[in-house]
Protein backbone atom coordinates (compact mmCIF):
# COMPACT_ATOMS: atom_id res chain seq x y z
CA UNK A 1 0.00 0.00 0.00
CA UNK A 2 1.19 3.49 -0.97
CA UNK A 3 1.83 6.13 1.84
CA UNK A 4 0.27 8.98 -0.51
CA UNK A 5 -2.53 10.36 0.16
CA UNK A 6 -5.52 8.80 -2.34
CA UNK A 7 -7.80 11.69 -4.54
CA UNK A 8 -10.01 13.04 -2.03
CA UNK A 9 -8.64 11.47 1.03
CA UNK A 10 -6.70 14.34 2.68
CA UNK A 11 -8.33 14.50 6.04
CA UNK A 12 -9.69 10.80 5.95
CA UNK A 13 -7.78 8.08 8.16
CA UNK A 14 -4.71 7.92 5.68
CA UNK A 15 -1.34 9.15 6.92
CA UNK A 16 0.74 12.22 5.57
CA UNK A 17 4.25 11.95 3.74
CA UNK A 18 6.97 12.91 5.96
CA UNK A 19 7.06 16.67 6.52
CA UNK A 20 3.74 17.36 4.98
CA UNK A 21 0.98 19.37 6.92
CA UNK A 22 -2.14 18.95 6.23
CA UNK A 23 -2.74 22.38 5.35
CA UNK A 24 0.26 21.93 2.51
CA UNK A 25 -1.65 18.28 1.79
CA UNK A 26 -4.97 20.51 0.98
CA UNK A 27 -2.82 22.34 -1.08
CA UNK A 28 -1.27 20.02 -3.43
CA UNK A 29 -5.07 18.46 -3.57
CA UNK A 30 -6.12 21.15 -4.88
CA UNK A 31 -3.44 21.85 -7.38
CA UNK A 32 -3.79 19.05 -8.52
CA UNK A 33 -7.82 18.99 -9.48
CA UNK A 34 -6.66 22.29 -10.99
CA UNK A 35 -4.17 20.47 -12.97
CA UNK A 36 -6.48 17.31 -13.75
CA UNK A 37 -9.13 19.56 -15.46
CA UNK A 38 -6.68 21.38 -17.74
CA UNK A 39 -5.36 18.67 -18.89
CA UNK A 40 -9.09 17.79 -19.21
CA UNK A 41 -9.57 20.99 -21.38
CA UNK A 42 -6.54 20.55 -23.33
CA UNK A 43 -7.46 16.97 -24.39
CA UNK A 44 -11.05 18.64 -25.66
CA UNK A 45 -9.66 21.68 -27.38
CA UNK A 46 -7.01 19.13 -28.75
CA UNK A 47 -9.90 16.58 -30.45
CA UNK A 48 -11.60 19.54 -31.60
CA UNK A 49 -8.29 20.81 -33.40
CA UNK A 50 -8.20 17.42 -34.71
CA UNK A 51 -11.15 17.54 -36.29
CA UNK A 52 -11.03 20.65 -37.83
CA UNK A 53 -7.81 20.00 -39.45
CA UNK A 54 -9.37 16.64 -40.44
CA UNK A 55 -12.42 18.60 -42.39
CA UNK A 56 -10.22 20.99 -43.65
CA UNK A 57 -8.06 18.46 -45.28
CA UNK A 58 -10.99 16.90 -46.59
CA UNK A 59 -11.95 19.56 -48.10
CA UNK A 60 -9.22 20.58 -49.61
CA UNK A 61 -8.93 16.50 -51.51
CA UNK A 62 -6.11 15.56 -48.93
CA UNK A 63 -6.67 11.85 -48.06
CA UNK A 64 -4.63 9.72 -45.82
CA UNK A 65 -2.82 8.02 -48.80
CA UNK A 66 -1.65 11.38 -50.32
CA UNK A 67 -0.37 12.68 -47.31
CA UNK A 68 1.55 9.44 -46.76
CA UNK A 69 3.05 9.99 -50.25
CA UNK A 70 4.06 13.50 -49.67
CA UNK A 71 5.80 12.02 -47.00
CA UNK A 72 7.55 9.63 -47.90
CA UNK A 73 8.45 11.53 -50.77
CA UNK A 74 9.76 14.21 -48.53
CA UNK A 75 11.72 11.04 -46.89
CA UNK A 76 13.30 10.11 -49.72
CA UNK A 77 14.36 13.87 -50.60
CA UNK A 78 15.92 14.18 -46.96
CA UNK A 79 17.27 10.85 -47.55
CA UNK A 80 19.16 11.71 -50.61
CA UNK A 81 20.17 14.97 -49.45
CA UNK A 82 21.89 13.58 -46.39
CA UNK A 83 25.60 13.79 -45.62
CA UNK A 84 25.37 9.46 -45.18
CA UNK A 85 23.74 9.14 -48.63
CA UNK A 86 26.53 11.92 -50.77
CA UNK A 87 29.06 10.00 -48.78
CA UNK A 88 28.08 6.44 -49.31
CA UNK A 89 27.14 7.60 -53.17
CA UNK A 90 30.52 8.89 -53.59
CA UNK A 91 32.12 6.13 -52.31
CA UNK A 92 30.08 3.55 -54.17
CA UNK A 93 31.15 5.66 -57.52
CA UNK A 94 34.51 5.20 -56.67
CA UNK A 95 34.58 1.79 -56.36
CA UNK A 96 32.83 1.54 -59.47
CA UNK A 97 35.71 3.02 -60.91
CA UNK A 98 38.00 1.21 -59.58
CA UNK A 99 40.46 -1.50 -61.24
CA UNK A 100 39.37 -4.40 -58.71
CA UNK A 101 35.95 -4.19 -59.22
CA UNK A 102 36.28 -3.96 -63.16
CA UNK A 103 38.13 -7.19 -62.74
CA UNK A 104 36.12 -8.62 -60.71
CA UNK A 105 32.56 -7.87 -62.89
CA UNK A 106 34.84 -9.04 -65.93
CA UNK A 107 35.82 -12.48 -64.48
CA UNK A 108 32.33 -12.94 -62.83
CA UNK A 109 30.83 -12.24 -66.23
CA UNK A 110 32.94 -14.71 -68.12
CA UNK A 111 32.00 -17.15 -64.98
CA UNK A 112 28.00 -17.19 -66.09
CA UNK A 113 28.80 -17.57 -69.83
CA UNK A 114 30.62 -20.44 -69.28
CA UNK A 115 27.89 -21.80 -66.25
CA UNK A 116 25.72 -21.22 -69.14
CA UNK A 117 26.98 -22.72 -71.90
CA UNK A 118 27.47 -25.64 -69.59
CA UNK A 119 24.05 -25.65 -68.45
CA UNK A 120 22.95 -26.06 -72.24
CA UNK A 121 25.71 -28.48 -72.89
CA UNK A 122 24.36 -30.58 -69.83
CA UNK A 123 20.35 -30.07 -70.80
CA UNK A 124 20.97 -31.20 -74.07
CA UNK A 125 22.80 -34.31 -73.25
CA UNK A 126 20.07 -34.77 -70.40
CA UNK A 127 17.17 -34.28 -72.73
CA UNK A 128 18.98 -36.48 -75.72
CA UNK A 129 19.37 -39.38 -73.05
CA UNK A 130 15.93 -39.29 -71.73
CA UNK A 131 14.83 -39.66 -75.83
CA UNK A 132 17.53 -42.62 -76.07
CA UNK A 133 15.49 -44.11 -72.97
CA UNK A 134 12.11 -43.51 -74.17
CA UNK A 135 12.70 -45.42 -77.37
CA UNK A 136 14.23 -48.18 -75.35
CA UNK A 137 12.78 -51.64 -75.32
CA UNK A 138 12.52 -51.77 -72.08
CA UNK A 139 10.97 -48.32 -71.73
CA UNK A 140 8.53 -49.43 -73.94
CA UNK A 141 7.83 -52.82 -72.54
CA UNK A 142 6.64 -51.06 -68.91
CA UNK A 143 4.95 -48.22 -70.72
CA UNK A 144 3.16 -51.18 -72.42
CA UNK A 145 2.35 -52.67 -68.57
CA UNK A 146 1.11 -49.23 -67.10
CA UNK A 147 -1.07 -48.78 -70.10
CA UNK A 148 -2.31 -52.47 -69.73
CA UNK A 149 -2.64 -51.66 -65.51
CA UNK A 150 -4.09 -48.17 -66.44
CA UNK A 151 -7.06 -50.50 -68.78
CA UNK A 152 -7.66 -52.53 -66.18
CA UNK A 153 -8.12 -50.19 -63.18
CA UNK A 154 -9.72 -47.63 -64.54
CA UNK A 155 -11.52 -49.14 -67.13
CA UNK A 156 -12.23 -49.14 -71.00
CA UNK A 157 -14.16 -45.83 -72.13
CA UNK A 158 -15.95 -47.47 -75.05
CA UNK A 159 -16.79 -45.68 -77.98
CA UNK A 160 -13.67 -46.80 -79.71
CA UNK A 161 -11.25 -44.26 -77.41
CA UNK A 162 -7.49 -44.99 -76.56
CA UNK A 163 -7.39 -46.73 -73.80
CA UNK A 164 -10.34 -48.91 -74.52
CA UNK A 165 -10.54 -52.32 -74.41
CA UNK A 166 -10.99 -52.58 -77.84
CA UNK A 167 -7.71 -51.03 -78.75
CA UNK A 168 -4.93 -52.69 -80.39
CA UNK A 169 -2.40 -50.45 -78.73
CA UNK A 170 -3.80 -48.54 -75.44
CA UNK A 171 -0.95 -46.12 -74.97
CA UNK A 172 -0.82 -45.03 -78.21
CA UNK A 173 -2.39 -41.64 -77.19
CA UNK A 174 -1.40 -41.30 -73.73
CA UNK A 175 1.64 -42.59 -73.33
CA UNK A 176 2.81 -41.52 -69.58
CA UNK A 177 5.93 -39.24 -71.02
Amino acid sequence: MSDLPVEGAVGNSVPLPPGLTEEEALELQTELTKVEEEISTLRQVLSAKEKHAAELKRKLGLSPLNELRQNLSKGWQDVQTSNAYLSASATLDDIARSEAYKKTQETLSQASIKTSAAFSTMGTALSRKLGDMRNSTTFKSFEEKVGTLKTKVVGGKGNGEAGSPTDSNPTQDNAPF
